[in-house]
């Protein structure tokens, strides 16, 4: 067994340990609904964009894509567009790495991958600086709802040129919503990749904290998981990414495709 492999098991280990531990859990969950008071997710960017995420979750983003290494993301959600430009400079990282591995020369121009924002409303100062930046060549963008059928069938047509698709979705929080976005677009996910769905942590807090929102406990993305699931059994919630991450705003979000 080689010295990587010897760290991997340990960490294994340790996060299964980490995973079961319910006291370090409540401290956790106790902590998350004091920062979330603070708007703690708003106070990141990603390469000069508010990206409205967890730092944890960023990271664990980071490495989903280089293990699934896909050709297509699909993002319901883009606000001020940190996370696809997140997306998109990861997908330039896999290219440039794929290049020095094969000895090939890069040519970012001529690369497959790209990353596909969807949202209902794209306000122009947001889309005015993501078509600015220099990420943006890997970026395309549909303005239109997410589970308008119009809007799915634009998003199907996209991914039938790409054979590997993650797909994350943050957009309306609502239980039915996200039902509709699972339906449409985790299909699309191959196997071994992931459909991330996040703000599954409403379930998990005080209702008083949605006070002007359509969603809350009993009636969010994480429902809307635990229903998708009960007839999908291809997909599977990735527990460890969340006992690794302990603070992430998806908890029984990280679905894996199986089969």
């Amino acid at each position: 067994m080689s010295e990587y492999s010897k760290y991997k098991s340990e960490c294994t280990d340790e996060v299964d340990i980490q995973g079961r531990d319910a006291s370090l859990a409540e401290a956790t969950r106790l902590w998350f609904v004091q920062a979330n008071a603070h708007k703690y997710s708003y106070h990141f960017e990603w390469l000069g964009r508010p990206i409205i995420q967890y730092p944890q979750d960023m990271v664990a983003m980071q490495e989903l894509i280089w293990q699934v290494r896909p050709d297509l993301i699909i993002e319901t959600g883009i606000a001020h567009g940190g996370s696809l430009i997140l997306s998109a400079s990861m997908l330039a990282l896999l290219d440039l790495c794929e290049a020095i591995e094969s000895g090939t020369p890069f040519d970012p121009r001529s690369s497959r991958r790209k990353v596909l924002g969807i949202d209902i409303e794209i306000r122009p100062h947001n889309r005015a600086a993501i078509e600015a930046h220099p990420m943006f060549s890997r970026i395309q963008m549909i303005e239109g709802s997410s589970i308008d059928p119009a809007v799915i069938a634009q998003v199907k047509d996209i991914a039938k040129q790409h054979p590997r698709v993650l797909v994350c979705l943050d957009s309306n929080h609502t239980h039915d919503h996200v039902l509709a976005e699972l339906e449409a677009y985790a299909p699309l996910v191959n196997v071994g990749s992931y459909c991330v769905v996040f703000d599954t942590v409403i379930e998990d807090m005080p209702a008083e904290m949605f006070p002007d929102r359509p969603w809350g406990p009993g009636n969010n993305p994480k429902t809307a998981v635990w229903e998708y699931l009960k007839s999908h059994p291809e997909f599977q919630i990735d527990k460890t990414i969340e006992h690794k991450l302990l603070i992430t705003v998806a908890p029984d979000g990280y679905l894996k495709r199986v089969q």
